[in-house]
């Protein structure tokens, strides 16, 4: 019998170890996709902003300040959250950025391998990333599991109809 405990615990923990690596995939995916429709709609509006102002060139119109500032103010917002899905991938793949190259290195390097610039001491703060990307990962899941079950729930609703 002790064999077969010995077997169930390994698959046990190979099928955590592997669950877990998945569902990191999954997220770092969904936050390059974030990342990437992000990067469509900053391109749109500097579409926008450049027509506005062409507009305004052939009108012979001053262009205004304010006029623009909706604008760039939704590009601001769309870079913020550029940098949090970013800053979210380093901390699902256990990795930071170089300060001075922007070079993705290990947590614990204290040169970039790329640049060579030494890198500051981790703040306590940052080491704890992986507790609250677990925790993020967590809710996550329970997140597409809860849309897994609506979407079939409406699926069902819809076969009945």
């Amino acid at each position: 019998m002790e064999i077969f405990e010995k077997i169930g615990d390994a698959a046990s923990k190979t099928y955590k170890f592997t669950a877990e690596k998945t569902s990191k995939i999954a997220r770092e995916t969904k936050l390059k996709m974030q990342i990437n429709e992000s990067k469509r709609k900053i391109e749109d509006i500097y579409k926008e902003i450049g027509e506005a102002v062409y507009e305004k060139s052939v009108l012979d119109e001053e262009i205004k300040k304010e006029d623009l500032k909706q604008k760039c103010d939704e590009i601001d917002e769309l870079s913020d959250k550029i940098v949090k899905c970013k800053n979210e991938i380093l901390t699902l793949k256990e990795k930071r950025q170089c300060t001075n190259c922007y070079e993705e290195i290990e947590l614990n390097a204290h040169y970039c391998p790329n640049c060579g610039f030494r890198q500051p001491e981790i703040e306590k703060e940052e080491c704890n990333c992986n507790e609250e990307s677990k925790e993020n990962e967590e809710q996550n899941e329970a997140d597409e599991q809860q849309e897994d079950v609506n979407t079939e729930d409406e699926e069902g609703n819809n076969n009945d109809e």
